[in-house]
């Protein structure tokens, strides 16, 4: 029996555009390997849900607090993929919006040059300027 490749049309899409690499002043980030059109699907990535209290050790240490997202006041996801990896901008140059079945789907929102960082705002509207918690490089 052949394999059946992912196609847009599939729940989940693996990153075949990008890669990770280190970004400076940012720990890990996200990097195109090739040119990538404004509208192109970077991914679409499970996400894992959990209560917002398990983001914590019984010591009070943040175990993944820097690679989650809220998703509610209670809860918030893991993106698996390279989803928890893209870094904020105030200019970003990719965004994601969340489909149905705990799915994050990244595109992006203007051409991406090969080498370039794939950015977005983790506020989710690519113009919030709303604070995001930390100090933006």
């Amino acid at each position: 029996m052949a394999k059946k490749s992912a196609t847009n049309s599939s729940r989940f899409l693996a990153p075949q555009y990008v890669e990770i690499r280190e970004s400076p002043n940012r720990g890990l980030g996200v990097f195109a390997v090739i040119d990538i059109a404004a509208g192109t699907t970077i991914e679409r990535a499970p996400v894992l849900e959990f209560p917002t209290n398990d983001l914590y050790s019984p010591a009070g240490t943040a175990l993944i607090a820097s690679y989650v997202f809220a998703r509610s006041v209670d809860t918030v996801g893991l993106t698996l993929g390279f989803g928890s990896l893209y870094n904020h901008s105030w200019s970003p140059n990719a965004t994601y919006e969340d489909l149905p079945g705990n799915v994050k789907h990244f595109y992006a929102v203007i051409a991406i040059k090969a080498g370039d960082e794939v950015t977005i705002n983790y506020n989710g509207a690519v113009d919030d300027e709303s604070p995001v918690g930390f100090d933006v490089v």
